[in-house]
């Protein structure tokens, strides 16, 4: 019976999905935002709270780019050689990748030495890159190429909810009374309950989109079937050959990728101490400069380390917006894309722009309040960054190769993360001042470039979808 169904849904072309099957099929990214919005905001604070300097930060997230440039290409070639006639292609890797990242957010917070904090960061980021890379290759297996911009847009709108959502948690515990006062070295409770509401938030949308969304099966099963069973491992090979055979459009994608994630990534690792410092006055206290043994000391390092966590709260909070921002951009493109076409390259070099001008004007800011517009001015930049490159590049890839490429197109993002963690940020920050707050307009410049990267894009398919034309 199953292959009766699985013949006959073959033999169909893609059909046009409706709002709510494109929302059921994105909205296990609600949880994937969870865990990444937890990870970006606080990860910084949990590393600062456990003793770490401010300029060993970049080096501590090392472990977040490195995971996802080995596990992203490998999940990619493993979930298009896989069919499953319950789960199909891409949901088996959504819940492995959920389960295990549950577990994660939830130890993480309670980490009680660097190392243990650095380590757990690891096995997090590779869990979430599990259930992340396969959600991409869904919405272009899924969805004809007229309605990829509008699929990877809806990706985007929840993206934007779970940004915002995640980024306030902290601050909302605290609202609800749990305190953010802690012993030297120990997360606040805070801190704790938010990756806990994260972890069971992340199972329960992957669940969700697993069990209200199906797959279009391979065109021909059973040869499909034969082919994975008597093809050997070639992986590394096909790893090679893909990446000689990369779409010229993809490599050009490239590097407006690199100026972008070198940005962002900037912001997730330098973004608590520099502003904490430079907007609030509230450095993370260094437990070296206080004799616990006198009471005085540690009374006054209690109250600065109160005030450091009380201002990563509201640092976490107007982070939050650019998630806000990200979601409302995405709104306007969902209605938008559902109905017609948009110049997908002019979209994207707009946004960059914006969200670079938002990075830059966060030195010149001191009252706290104005970071709003900063960080809505960056969601722009995020939500074109989460939508646009994959709309452009989907429509120029092999669809059996979808997943493949997908995890190759990974590089992109991981490879400036690396580069920033190597001293990337550190070494250009402190060319314009020693004052962290010089990280942020590192992140505005390196926006700008990738803005003007994207003129390179020249292909029309990638710039906006070209019906066929009838004969």
């Amino acid at each position: 019976m199953v292959l009766i169904i699985d013949q006959i849904r073959i033999d169909m072309k893609k059909r046009k999905l409706n709002f709510w099957e494109i929302w059921n099929m994105s909205f296990g990214f609600l949880g994937i935002q969870f865990g990444f919005a937890l990870q970006g905001g606080f990860m910084s604070r949990i590393f600062q709270t456990l003793g770490a300097d401010k300029d060993a930060i970049p080096f501590l997230w090392l472990a977040a780019p490195l995971t996802g440039l080995i596990i992203q290409p490998i999940i990619g070639y493993l979930s298009d050689k896989t069919w499953h006639s319950r789960f199909g292609r891409r949901r088996p890797y959504f819940l492995i990748g959920a389960v295990l990242s549950s577990i994660a957010l939830f130890i993480v917070p309670h980490a009680s030495y660097l190392w243990m904090a650095a380590g757990l960061l690891w096995i997090l980021d590779a869990s979430i890159n599990v259930s992340m890379e396969p959600f991409r290759a869904l919405v272009a297996d899924k969805l004809d190429d007229s309605q990829r911009s509008y699929g990877f847009v809806m990706q985007t709108l929840i993206i934007g909810i779970g940004t915002w959502v995640a980024s306030n948690l902290p601050w909302f515990v605290s609202w609800l009374g749990v305190s953010d006062q802690a012993a030297p070295g120990v997360v606040p409770m805070t801190v704790k309950v938010a990756f806990a509401i994260g972890a069971i938030v992340f199972l329960g949308s992957i669940l969700y989109t697993v069990f209200t969304t199906d797959e279009y099966p391979p065109e021909d099963l059973e040869a499909f079937r034969a082919a994975q069973k008597n093809k050997k491992n070639t992986f590394l090979k096909d790893i090679a050959e893909n990446i000689g055979n990369m779409p010229s459009t993809m490599r050009k994608l490239g590097l407006v990728q690199f100026f972008s994630w070198f940005a962002f990534f900037t912001m997730w690792s330098m973004a608590t101490p520099a502003l904490t410092e430079h907007t609030f006055g509230a450095a993370a206290p260094e437990l070296s400069a206080y004799n616990m043994e006198v009471p005085e000391s540690a009374k006054q390092f209690e109250t600065d380390n109160l005030k450091y966590q009380q201002a990563s709260n509201k640092v976490g909070s107007y982070m939050g917006v650019y998630g806000l921002s990200s979601m409302v951009f995405a709104l306007v493109l969902v209605f938008y894309t559902s109905k017609k076409r948009i110049n997908r390259k002019w979209v994207h070099l707009i946004s960059l722009l914006i969200g670079g001008l938002g990075f830059v004007s966060m030195y010149f800011i001191k009252d706290p309040a104005m970071l709003i517009g900063s960080f809505a001015c960056v969601g722009i930049a995020w939500g074109s960054i989460l939508s646009m490159p994959y709309a452009m590049l989907s429509s120029t890839l092999d669809p059996k190769k979808m997943g493949m490429f997908m995890g190759l197109f990974n590089m992109f993002i991981v490879l400036p993360q690396i580069v920033a963690a190597l001293n990337g940020i550190n070494f250009t920050y402190h060319l314009i001042g020693e004052e962290t707050i010089n990280a942020m307009l590192v992140a505005g410049f390196a926006l700008i470039l990738g803005a003007l990267s994207t003129l390179w894009i020249t292909d029309k398919n990638a710039i906006s979808y070209q019906p066929a034309k009838e004969n």
